[in-house]
């Protein structure tokens, strides 16, 4: 199982990604919006917050914006979800986002037979330009010390040398003992001028060697590292699944834990959701929820990252770990934005098996 560092490190948990706003219209649609909520997210740096602010570990994150006023909102939305901002670089800004920009998200929540849509604008961020050798990842993993570094396919794809920046932290993670975790994350939309599947397997593959835990759910371990369930299956019919995470088991020892989420989409506003890990060996599945009430499913599986590493974390056995981030993620699909506002003491209790009676 994973050797986690207990002693002689600054922060708990450290990701490496891009954050930008997301544009929210409410029960609204983007095409017809005339006002829009403001909130902050990204696949990884998600995962720093819901650690943070459910769970209460000391996270930072690693981003670049260009220096002007949209740069500097994302920077104080960060601060208000209490996750360290030493590490964002700032990069100038010449007056129209010619050189560097910051990526803007526009998504809507779906309902019924309509299903969530969103709609991003980020090409040629400051975070796409982050190249090897611009963030000292020495200081960062041997000077201040990290516990646990997280990153993803949604930053790799963003362009080549975002992709070799994250193989670049991986690689010193590694060396100082850093466990390192990685969403696959698919987006085919990142991808499509950027290679296609093809770069996708490429890169993830290769980052793939130097990772300890790895996440997705099943279109993401097939279009990022060939391996699926060989069909259409329910979410909690997990006979195929189980399958799929011992073959890339097999294709990558290096990998102590190997998790997955089961998710059945009956409406946008009714999904079967669950989850299964491979760990020391063995297959096992944890909590189901059927028919879950979703209020808005982004962020979903990064509340699930997040609560499955503070049980890994903290020492929990691979069981219940999985369990605090199915419960998680649940929680975090009850209210909007990409980022969970669930508290430990909800996620806890879910786990327990508490239902949704008044709190009073």
């Amino acid at each position: 199982m994973l050797d986690i560092k207990k002693e002689g490190c600054l922060f708990d948990q450290l990701s490496l990604g891009e954050v930008m706003l997301r544009l929210d219209p409410g029960s609204g649609r983007i095409r017809t919006a005339r006002e829009f909520r403001v909130w902050e997210g990204g696949g990884e740096y998600n995962v720093a917050r819901g650690l943070r602010k459910c769970f209460g570990l000391n996270t930072a994150v690693v981003t670049a914006f260009a220096d002007n006023d949209i740069g500097r909102l994302a920077e104080d939305l960060i601060c208000q979800g209490g996750v360290d901002t030493r590490f964002i670089r700032w990069l100038p800004f010449d007056g129209i986002g010619r050189s560097a920009r910051n990526g803007l998200n526009f998504t809507e929540r779906g309902f019924g037979v309509r299903g969530a849509v969103g709609v991003s604008d980020r090409a040629n961020t400051a975070v796409s330009q982050l190249k090897p050798g611009d963030i000292d990842w020495e200081q960062i993993f041997g000077g201040f010390g990290v516990r646990w570094f997280h990153t993803g396919g949604i930053f790799a794809a963003l362009s080549e040398t975002a992709a070799q920046t994250a193989l670049e932290a991986a690689k010193c993670a590694k060396k100082h003992g850093t466990v390192v975790s990685y969403d696959l994350n698919y987006r085919p939309s990142l991808w499509k001028d950027f290679g296609g599947q093809e770069k996708a397997r490429a890169v993830n593959r290769e980052i793939a060697q130097y990772v300890d835990v790895m996440l997705g759910n099943e279109e993401d371990f097939s279009a990022c590292l060939g391996f699926g369930t060989g069909g259409s299956l329910s979410s909690l019919d997990i006979g195929g699944y189980k399958k799929m995470v011992e073959a890339v088991s097999a294709a990558y020892p290096n990998l102590s834990v190997i998790a997955t989420t089961l998710r059945t989409v009956r409406t946008a506003t009714s999904n079967d959701w669950s989850a299964i890990c491979l760990a020391g060996g063995e297959v096992m599945q944890g909590m189901s929820f059927e028919g879950l009430e979703i209020f808005d499913r982004v962020g979903g599986g990064d509340s699930f990252a997040s609560g499955l590493i503070y049980g890994l974390l903290t020492g929990k056995d691979p069981l219940t770990a999985l369990n605090c981030g199915i419960c998680h993620g649940a929680l975090a699909m009850t209210t909007p934005g990409d980022t969970s506002m669930a508290s430990q003491k909800e996620v806890e209790a879910l786990m327990k098996g508490a239902l949704a009676r008044v709190q009073r």
